[in-house]
């Protein structure tokens, strides 16, 4: 009986030593990002930057005020992620922080992560605990993650809650919502009113998309595929190719239209206004 490369029988049946590695990486995926989520938001990278030093679990437990088992065991995880160095100081395990850890995982770095972390951990999460619900109806998941609406997102985001709490508790009262006068006039120079709904382009103007592109025969890459599925449980958006792109770029009138493919997430297409 013959077998492919992969491993499995021509006739569909697993080889006696095929191990679905890839398969467990996938289904345990979550049991990464969760480590990662709550490392950072317990300060283990914060403190052992700060620290200059080595530290044992037990420090480590004392300054982010966690039982030592948990956080043996969470350590222990990190460095097997590769987020943490180990050194042996008398028969005891010590921690400290990789580069990356360093670099991405502090809060106080300039180039930090931590924030983003944060949203994925509190939001996306979540959201994608429905992903199943968003397949089957198409639509975003915000309302069961969240109990809120997404109808209009921004009216959920910027909802004046705390000025309806405060005319709720004093009625007799009226609230003005506002914001920093530098916000206001960014707003006025660089949005359009309600009675000029179009943006105008001079002459040999041109319109940058930053955007994360799919390949045309819809084999990659995998992130911006995963980004798109995101869209979904999200916004309702979706990610394009660069074909997609410029259709749309060719409908609102634009034309010589070019992208840039730039290695990373997220890459460039750029749309000329000839008239």
């Amino acid at each position: 009986m013959a077998e492919n490369q992969e491993g499995a029988s021509s006739e569909g049946k697993p080889a006696a030593d095929m191990y679905p590695k890839k398969i467990l990486e996938y289904m345990e995926g979550f049991l990464i990002s969760k480590t990662v989520f709550s490392s950072c938001e317990l300060g283990v990278f914060d403190v052992l930057l700060a620290a200059e030093r080595p530290l044992s679990a037990e420090e480590i437990s004392h300054a982010i005020g966690a039982s030592l088992d948990g956080t043996e065991r969470l350590l222990a995880a990190c460095a097997g992620l590769q987020l943490l160095n180990t050194h042996r100081d008398n028969g005891q395990v010590c921690y400290s922080n990789t580069e990356q850890a360093s670099v991405y995982l502090t809060r106080s770095s300039p180039v930090s992560l931590y924030q983003s972390i944060q949203y994925s951990s509190r939001t996306i999460y979540l959201c994608w605990h429905y992903l199943t619900d968003a397949v089957r109806e198409g639509r975003n998941q915000y309302e069961k993650a969240f109990g809120v609406s997404s109808n209009d997102l921004f009216q959920a985001l910027y909802s004046g809650a705390l000025a309806k709490q405060c005319t709720s508790a004093y009625p007799e009262c009226t609230v003005t919502i506002f914001d920093l006068p530098k916000v206001v006039c960014t707003s006025r120079e660089h949005f359009v009113t309600e009675a000029n709904q179009r943006i105008t382009f001079h002459e040999g103007g041109a319109v940058l998309l930053v955007e994360a592109l799919l390949h045309e025969d819809g084999s990659g890459p995998v992130t911006v595929q995963l980004y798109s599925l995101n869209m979904l449980v999200q916004t309702e958006g979706r990610e394009r190719t660069a074909a997609q792109y410029a259709a749309l770029l060719t409908a609102a009138g634009f034309s010589g239209t070019q992208h840039r493919l730039t290695g990373k997430i997220y890459d460039a297409v750029l749309g000329h206004k000839e008239t």
